[in-house]
């Protein structure tokens, strides 16, 4: 899904009326956890002369936030987490497999938009946001025992969720994040293509704002 639709999809879902804004220089910290979900087909790369499609599987991990609202309802949020760690598999075209693990810190800084002035069910604050994701991989393995590496990503990354009040300044978060991570592959000290990760990032927190 483009971000556009990220936009879209909260703007069609509200109905004006009235709410209170986040006002300038507050502060919120939401702690919880996240899903990253990778795409579908993460490629295809080609160790030794033989093509391998990749399958990056999911993981889950606490997850940290912090956001500075820099004018009413307008915030800039980093998101950080403890490593993530992924298996993947790689097949030929006869189902000969090989497989590996790695893991990744996948920082994101974004701009983000909250809605007031919106009748929502128990005063629901939805929120859209767009950034840029950073991703660094380490303690990569293959079965095979070679050297493998995978180089840091830098990509566009999109955000939409919404904030459940239950007190004046908390709330319980749901939300989702597209991040475009792709990553070059090198199998001892060779090119064998890249690894195209680009997951949905689906997280419940809670939000504290001081």
């Amino acid at each position: 899904m483009k971000l556009q639709s990220l936009v879209l999809a909260a703007a069609t879902a509200l109905t004006m009326t009235t709410a209170f804004a986040v006002p300038a220089g507050t502060w919120s910290v939401a702690a919880g956890a996240h899903y990253v979900d990778p795409k579908n087909d993460n490629g295809t790369v080609n160790a030794g002369g033989t093509d391998y499609a990749v399958d990056v599987d999911g993981d889950v991990r606490p997850t940290i936030s912090g956001e500075y609202f820099i004018a009413n309802n307008v915030g800039i949020e980093l998101l950080a987490a403890i490593p993530f760690h992924h298996d993947f598999t790689l097949t030929d075209n006869l189902g000969n497999q090989l497989t590996g693990k790695t893991q990744h810190l996948p920082p994101t800084l974004s701009l983000q938009y909250h809605f007031d002035g919106y009748n929502m069910p128990m005063n629901l604050k939805p929120f859209v946001g767009v950034g840029v994701n950073y991703t660094t991989f380490f303690k990569e393995r293959v079965s095979t025992g070679g050297d493998l590496d995978l180089d840091d990503s830098v990509g566009v990354a999109g955000h939409i969720g919404v904030d459940i009040p239950f007190a004046a300044t908390e709330a319980f978060r749901i939300d989702a994040r597209y991040m475009d991570i792709k990553t070059d592959a090198t199998l001892n000290g060779n090119d064998i293509g890249q690894i195209d990760i680009s997951p949905w990032v689906y997280g419940v927190a809670f939000v504290k704002q001081f």
